[in-house]
């Protein structure tokens, strides 16, 4: 698969999906939609294990703020539309692993907490959920993903005071893995991947839904109140 969004390339049982929108990797419709084609072709491929990979300097700057200037109704359709890509990540078949290839803001940054293993970017980048600082609350999603993923002594500060970090220091709170100089973010990745090929896919997803099946299935149920309160001014 390849589009003007999302290119697959798969090599050595590994599938890299290459996220460029030629500017923050912002996700609106369009670039989640492509990134949840991407991932049901790879779900239907043979590939072992997947790495998502932004541009450079730009993994994800977070939700596309042109759809939420539209309103609260736009916001609450994207957000949706965010949710089901965080979880299809969250409970995917495959390993799959993160090439942080520099910022990874708001919604960015959720995509890290939905993936297995998270390799950053050395470099002035910054990881976090910043939302309450820009006069948006945090839906419910993000906080249920962050509590899962996210180390308990940093939880307060990345969610409730919206903390921004750096690389180095999104190690220690949860959000990365390891950081390696950006030439050699995505290679790192796929080597991480590479070293996974020998998880099982059926043992994987039957250890999915009793690690994280419950939080899924919560933020799922409870989507549509979470969704209810969001006000991109509250």
């Amino acid at each position: 698969m390849s589009n003007s969004l999302v290119t697959i390339k798969t090599e050595e049982n590994v599938a890299t999906l290459y996220l460029d929108d030629g500017k923050a990797n912002a996700l609106g419709y369009e670039v989640i939609d492509a990134l949840l084609a991407a991932f049901d072709e790879v779900e239907a491929s043979d590939a072992h294990a997947l790495v998502l990979a932004g541009r450079q300097d730009r993994f994800s700057a977070g939700f596309d703020l042109s759809v939420m200037n539209e309103g609260a109704e736009a916001a609450r359709g994207m957000l949706s539309k965010g949710v089901d890509l965080f979880l299809k990540m969250y409970m995917f078949s495959r390993p799959v692993v993160a090439a942080c290839t520099g910022h990874a803001i708001a919604a960015g940054s959720i995509l890290l907490l939905s993936s297995d293993i998270r390799i950053g970017a050395k470099g002035d980048f910054k990881v976090g959920l910043p939302e309450v600082t820009i006069g948006m609350a945090l839906p419910f999603f993000a906080t249920e993903l962050a509590r899962d993923r996210l180390s308990k002594r940093h939880y307060t500060k990345a969610t409730a005071l919206g903390y921004m970090y750096t690389p180095e220091d999104a190690v220690d709170v949860g959000y990365l893995d390891e950081v390696v100089p950006q030439e050699e973010v995505i290679a790192t990745a796929q080597e991480r991947a590479k070293n996974l090929s020998e998880v099982g896919r059926t043992e994987l997803i039957r250890t999915r839904k009793t690690t994280r099946g419950q939080i899924a299935q919560t933020i799922q149920e409870s989507l549509s109140k979470d969704l209810s309160k969001f006000d991109v001014n509250s």
